[in-house]
């Protein structure tokens, strides 16, 4: 059935006016947002499809996936995942860190900092700064060679970061960067530029102290 053909008091728009949220259906509320069809289908098949996918991909949802949808063009993608995200946002019970600061940052570090050799650690962040994964990169000496923006970014890309924020531990306890610190700031945050994936710190630790670079 398409939309022109139902009782107007029962399309979505009309019967959450009367009735509440509450009372649409998945398949109506997708109506709802999603508002109107084009010249390739109606409303009803495009929430349709919208909704087989969400069953298929569910929180793993992604723009592109939308975009496979022959009917459904990016600007109603696009309002159908910035739906969804502020959503996430504002009303999921959050069960990853936000880590909008140098000192929340830091609390993710607490296993490298009175190690004996240097650890390189990557911390992948959404949009909202919630933490999607930490991971090693390197064990050993820190030296611009060794620390390759391949390696730091290839999660992050698969992450689907927005940004990320890198962190070292000096087992010397001394807080001074080194020549090769900044050298592998300057390479990640060039890579950063090219990738569109902030580099937001990184990070210098020690036993009980550290510094931003």
């Amino acid at each position: 059935m398409k939309m022109s053909d139902m009782r107007k008091d029962l399309r979505p728009r009309e019967k959450l006016s009367v009735k509440g949220a509450s009372a649409l259906s998945d398949y109506e509320l997708l109506m709802a947002i999603i508002g109107s069809g084009n010249a390739q289908a109606d409303v009803t098949k495009i929430a349709r499809d919208v909704q087989k996918l969400v069953k298929e991909k569910g929180s793993e949802l992604t723009y592109e996936d939308l975009l496979n949808i022959k009917s459904l063009g990016p600007a109603k993608a696009t309002q159908i995942m910035a739906g969804f995200e502020l959503w996430r946002r504002q009303f999921e019970v959050p069960d990853r860190p936000i880590i909008d600061s140098p000192e929340k940052a830091v609390e993710q570090l607490a296993d490298i900092r009175d190690k004996k050799q240097e650890y390189f650690v990557c911390l992948t962040l959404d949009g909202a700064n919630r933490l999607i994964a930490k991971r090693i990169i390197t064990i050993g000496t820190l030296t611009a060679s060794l620390v390759h923006p391949r390696e730091v970014f290839a999660d992050a890309i698969t992450d689907r970061a927005a940004s990320i924020i890198v962190a070292h531990n000096h087992p010397s306890g001394s807080l001074e960067p080194s020549k090769a610190d900044r050298e592998v700031t300057k390479r990640l945050q060039e890579a950063s530029e090219l990738l569109g994936i902030t580099l937001l710190d990184h990070i210098i630790v020690t036993n009980d102290s550290y510094i931003k670079l």
